[in-house]
């Protein structure tokens, strides 16, 4: 029997920059912590050093799969256990041992061109009339658009009129930190990570986000959990089953890794021989974490 895919989003989910740690305590209550992403010579992003003991003892329990909007040279930077598979680009790539899965790519491009707008086409929009609270806008791997905004003047009205034009030519917008994203429809983590399970043959899935790019991966999973921030955290998301931390920013990191753990132990394990019934099977649930 294979092992349960354990699908976890990075940024503010598994790993968080800086700006995301919300250490609001004493400083000398603040967790421990790791360097897990290094950039032009300096620390980026970091977890707990909990955190890092969970990621290790996950990996003999689970599949890992890391899945990011990240392009693969941002997901790089990332300094993570290795792992047979890992997915970035929303999706849009899937890697094998590091290695880009090109009749997955085309997939993902002919879905890309059958179902949403030209990219073109919502870069114009992206970029009309010059907004100014739009620092500038890069593309990923020419399969999605992101933005650098400034959270401070960018108008409500704005946003949703911009999410309104997209959805009406086939893409998501998604508003996460400083990063307004604009994706194709067909360019999702959940169709990713379901290619993934048919091919290691996955018993369940774990799976954790903060986003509305994660939701359709949270709707997917057996054990869906999410931190206590970030965009979903606004919207008020949930979903029957749905586990959400108590902490907010790199605590909520480790709660996830530990709940994931959980489940790859209990809910998915192996059964084991026993001379007698074992009384209560339920999953031990996290004192950290709640319904």
């Amino acid at each position: 029997m294979s092992r349960p895919v354990v699908a976890c989003d990075l940024d503010r989910t598994l790993i968080y920059s800086a700006r995301a740690l919300h250490l609001d305590g004493p400083d000398h209550c603040a967790p421990r912590l790791v360097v897990s992403e290094v950039y032009e010579n300096a620390p980026l992003s970091y977890m707990t050093r909990a955190a890092e003991d969970l990621l290790h003892e996950l990996l003999g329990h689970a599949v890992l799969v890391p899945v990011t909007t990240r392009t693969q040279a941002q997901f790089a930077r990332v300094q993570l256990p290795p792992t047979p598979y890992a997915i970035t680009t929303n999706g849009g790539v899937l890697l094998h041992f590091g290695t880009p899965d090109g009749a997955w790519s085309a997939r993902v491009r002919h879905a890309v061109a059958r179902g949403s707008a030209p990219i073109e086409d919502v870069l114009a929009r992206l970029c009309h009339n010059d907004p100014p609270w739009v620092d500038r806008v890069r593309t990923a791997e020419d399969l999605f658009a992101y933005a650098i905004v400034d959270r401070a003047w960018l108008p409500a009205e704005w946003l949703a009129g911009l999410s309104g034009w997209c959805a009406e030519r086939g893409w998501v917008v998604s508003l996460q930190g400083r990063k307004l994203y604009c994706v194709p429809a067909a360019v999702t983590k959940e169709a990713a990570v379901a290619e993934v399970m048919d091919r290691v043959g996955a018993r369940g899935l774990v799976a954790a986000g903060d986003s509305l790019l994660d939701q359709g991966l949270l709707e997917l999973a057996d054990v869906a959990l999410r931190p206590r921030h970030g965009e979903l955290e606004a919207a008020g998301y949930t979903r029957p089953g749905l586990r959400v931390t108590e902490s907010a920013g790199v605590r909520a990191g480790e709660e996830i890794l530990r709940a994931a753990l959980e489940a790859a132990r209990g809910r998915f394990a192996r059964p084991q021989p026993t001379a007698a019934a074992s009384g209560d099977e339920s999953l031990a649930h996290s004192s950290a974490m709640r319904r």
